[in-house]
């Protein structure tokens, strides 16, 4: 500001000096004082735009902003019933996700020390290192070594009933997720429906339909179908990126009990 009235300042000093001129000058004196003054002023408005100018992108909100405006101009009502959705849906994910990683190992590794054990005879042995591994094709294999005196077939029994103990483990949480999936446009769509009932009482109220009597239920009804559609992608995404994890981990608890199996009848053991 005080550039703008020192700028100011000497644009009414020029100007009186000039208009004196003009007095004293003839015509074409005149015209060429008006063009400098001309020029000043508009010297001065680019300046006071300049400085202007970064106020207008201090005011300017970032996207979190953005966000917080929408989702109270979609109703904080539907918006909050929306957004628990999410932060359930996502604890949910994330502690599937947990689980499915702390039960990933290295399944060549683990089936070797079993085969090095069983080579040996060494039944104990490979109980143990399938007891201090953890994992579900640990248990698989314990399991199946609990019975190997038994017989085989007992031995394929066992392995085949717990593997379904553990695929269940493997999948539990997940019904929730595919629920949370599944009301997240539910309640956008509620609140669309809602929002257009409030847009033809607003109409009805005034006898008149114009856009801004509508404005107010039809934006409802937009912001928290969206909302709505966006938390569902997002757990949809975190949806199948655990379902990957389980086919991975179901296909390596098929695998290693076909070669717990086949390791069994290979060296023919029994406790």
């Amino acid at each position: 500001m005080k550039k703008l009235f020192a700028i100011l300042a000497v644009m009414g000093v020029m100007t009186f000096g000039l208009t004196q001129s003009v007095m004293a000058q003839d015509d074409v004196t005149t015209t060429d004082s008006t063009a400098v003054v001309e020029d000043s002023t508009a010297v001065a408005e680019e300046v006071v735009e300049t400085e202007e100018t970064p106020i207008v992108e201090e005011e300017t909100g970032g996207i979190h902003k953005e966000l917080k405006t929408k989702f109270i101009e979609g109703d904080a009502s539907f918006m909050s019933l929306v957004a628990i959705a999410l932060v359930i849906g996502l604890a949910f994910c994330i502690e599937r996700i947990i689980y499915l990683s702390l039960a990933e190992v290295n399944t060549k590794k683990l089936m070797a020390q079993v085969e090095a054990a069983l080579a040996k005879g060494d039944v104990e042995g490979a109980k143990t290192v399938c007891r201090n591994t953890r994992g579900p094709v640990a248990s698989i294999c314990y399991q199946g070594l609990m019975r190997i005196d038994e017989g085989v077939d007992v031995v394929e029994r066992a392995v085949v009933s717990y593997g379904g103990v553990q695929a269940g483990y493997l999948e539990k949480g997940c019904s929730w997720i595919t629920l949370f999936i599944a009301m997240a446009p539910s309640l956008g769509f509620l609140g669309t429906v809602i929002g257009m009932v409030m847009a033809f009482d607003d109409i009805q109220r005034a006898g008149d339909i114009s856009p801004t009597v509508v404005a107010g239920g039809m934006k409802v009804a937009l912001i928290t179908t969206i909302f709505g559609i966006v938390v569902a992608l997002i757990l949809q995404v975190f949806y199948n990126y655990i379902l990957s994890k389980i086919e991975a981990l179901t296909g390596d608890m098929e695998d290693s009990s076909i070669t717990l199996l086949d390791l069994i009848m290979k060296y023919n053991l029994k406790k």
